[in-house]
């Protein structure tokens, strides 16, 4: 019998780590989905991405009003510019012509925790009609009249991270909004028929777990279509470019609830997160949660994966694609 997620939450790392080696949430059948899409070079001795098939594009520019701890902007000094309307439909058509397959599209935050979408979505809409790319987006909090906008577009699934300290939303994000907003963004996609995909981020108060439970719980107040898990990574030139990440035992805390309280929903360790041997452990333990999948999964995971037997398979695509195979989700888990 399978431990509640309250149960795994409260439990000692040595706890939850021998919970984790003795298979009780392994899944059934073995099976996992690793990403590896555009947004950054990865090449092992079992996948190379492409550089075109699914790049991200900032419709701010290298602009974000908020100037996070985590981030500082510097993110978006990796995805593509196309701070128009215009621009971004000719990205789009060039990324076509480059043999994409889809977007995702990103940019800085307003004040309020939004991306400045709205006068992007005619072209989105265009680029669905046109070109047929799969197009994602990260919408930051949002409204309902955003949410409908979006559906009515073709967007394929809205991406966005939630927070649920409104003290780290302050501290960390700058934002001047509290956890209520994020529980009212979910609604308006859900009441919209928009597909979402949530993203927890573990140990985003300097390293330590704060609000992921009620980050987990929030969600679960609505209906993802997949849910990722990704970690606070020091990123160089930031403000917390010194601050040491989450254990991979508390992103895996953070997975193995995550599982519990999500049974049947497509789960995801995103790309975010530690590189290296923090990398690795995080990635092993993470199968051991029972995820659906990984994004840029080190070597070492797709090794232990093959070695357990696990049904594997890579994808170009972002991760959050793994709504289109919800189906391959058992009543067993």
């Amino acid at each position: 019998m399978q431990p509640s997620a309250e149960t795994v939450w409260r439990l000692s790392t040595k706890g939850l780590v021998d919970l984790l080696n003795a298979g009780a949430l392994e899944p059934k059948p073995k099976a996992v989905r690793f990403y590896a899409p555009s947004f950054m070079y990865y090449k092992t001795s079992h996948y190379r991405s492409s550089p075109t098939h699914f790049p991200t594009v900032s419709v701010t520019g290298t602009i974000c009003a908020l100037n996070c701890g985590h981030c500082g902007g510097k993110v978006l000094q990796t995805m593509r510019p196309a701070e128009t309307p215009g621009k971004l439909f000719a990205l789009a058509v060039t990324l076509k012509r480059q043999g994409a397959l889809g977007c995702l599209i990103s940019g800085g935050c307003t004040p309020d925790g939004s991306v400045p979408l709205k006068p992007f979505i005619p072209a989105i809409e265009k680029i669905k009609r046109e070109l047929s790319l799969t197009v994602f987006v990260h919408t930051g909090t949002i409204n309902s009249a955003t949410a409908i906008a979006l559906k009515r577009a073709g967007v394929d699934a809205a991406l966005i991270d939630v927070i649920g300290s409104d003290e780290t939303i302050k501290k960390i994000g700058n934002l001047n909004v509290t956890a209520k907003d994020y529980v009212a963004s979910l609604n308006a996609m859900q009441e919209a028929g928009l597909k979402f995909v949530p993203h927890v981020i573990v140990g985003l108060d300097y390293g330590k777990l704060k609000g992921e439970l009620d980050a987990l719980k929030i969600i679960a107040s609505a209906k993802p279509s997949a849910l990722v898990i990704i970690a606070f990574m020091p990123i160089p030139g930031t403000a917390m470019a010194k601050v040491k990440p989450p254990q991979p035992a508390e992103i895996a805390r953070v997975s193995t609830t995550a599982r519990l309280m999500f049974p049947r929903t497509p789960l995801v360790l995103g790309c975010v997160r530690p590189k290296g041997k923090h990398r690795a452990e995080t990635d092993i333990l993470a199968l051991k949660a029972g995820v659906d999948g990984i994004a840029f999964p080190s070597e070492e995971a797709v090794n232990y994966s093959e070695q357990q037997g696990y049904a594997v398979s890579f994808s170009s695509h972002c991760c959050a694609q793994i709504y289109v195979g919800a189906a391959f989700r058992t009543v067993s888990k």
